[in-house]
């Protein structure tokens, strides 16, 4: 019988661009004569996967510092929460059973994109306080919906730069409209884009969200936890939802978690307050 373990689990870069295998085997000499960095086909094998990485990992790296950026606070919740103002519009709307349903849900959770939206205004004013740049905190998001795009919203609106570093994913996500210009990156690999998301973080805010969210939040305090970066405020916005789905209590006292592990976590339930606990750490003016 003959084995059905896969030669490789993971979209590669030839699905993502639809590389057909005869365009990889650069048999003629007007494939084999391009030049390497000019050579789409060639920079997608399987063996320049580490090149990949590096450039990945440098563009970002290379225009962030161009612009002066050296802190960020990364912004993390839920790609599917609206503002209020467009949730109601939903209620208003809605005539169906699941618009209905859609738009309940809508307004439960509006008041997180309208928080989040509050928290980058917030950061916003106090850059412009600040004369040098070496002391201003930039909002950063992975760049998409949601509470992403609330975060560079009241940025972007209050005249700050913000951020934005998307991914590649099958149902395309599209970058917010409130992105600097020049700061919307895009990644194929989610581990790249997890390190730009902490190379330049003086703090994480994280409002509710689902699996993206949570890998994002446990990568953090992982890397905490394990001293592989140094404490820095993670702030859980929304006590009720984090304690609901998160039993940390438990985790306690099964012993899998110390309490050490679990101060490094702060709980607020307003923007004002997310703002305090970063202000009070870094004891900003």
């Amino acid at each position: 019988m003959s084995s059905k373990l896969p030669v490789n689990n993971s979209q590669t870069i030839t699905d993502f661009l639809s590389l057909q295998k005869g365009q990889l085997a650069e048999d003629s000499s007007e494939d084999s004569y391009k030049f390497a960095f000019d050579d789409q086909a060639f920079l997608a094998r399987r063996e320049t996967l580490g090149l990949r990485f590096q450039l990945e990992l440098l563009k970002p790296e290379i225009l962030l510092h161009e612009h002066g950026i050296e802190h960020t606070i990364t912004v993390f919740g839920s790609t599917r929460f609206v503002s209020c103002q467009t949730a109601q519009e939903m209620k208003d709307g809605a005539k169906t059973p699941p618009e209905i349903a859609k738009a309940q849900r809508a307004l439960l959770h509006c008041k997180y994109y309208d928080s989040a939206r509050e928290f980058g205004a917030i950061v916003a004013v106090y850059n412009a306080t600040q004369t040098e740049g070496r002391n201003k905190l930039y909002v950063a998001t992975g760049g998409g919906p949601g509470i992403m795009e609330a975060a560079n919203r009241g940025a972007f609106e209050a005249g700050d730069n913000t951020i934005g570093f998307n991914i590649s994913l099958p149902k395309e996500q599209h970058p917010n409209a409130h992105l600097t210009p020049g700061l919307s990156f895009r990644f194929h690999y989610f581990a790249i884009r997890k390190m730009h998301f902490m190379l330049r973080a003086r703090a994480i805010v994280v409002y509710p969200g689902g699996f993206g969210s949570f890998d994002e939040l446990f990568e953090v305090l992982t890397l905490m936890q394990t001293k592989k970066v140094e404490h820095f405020p993670v702030i859980l916005v929304g006590k009720d939802f984090w304690q609901g789905v998160i039993n940390f209590d438990q985790m306690l006292t099964h012993g899998v978690i110390e309490q050490a592990d679990m101060d490094l976590i702060h709980f607020v339930e307003t923007a004002e307050e997310a703002w305090a606990v970063i202000r009070d750490w870094y004891q900003l003016a």
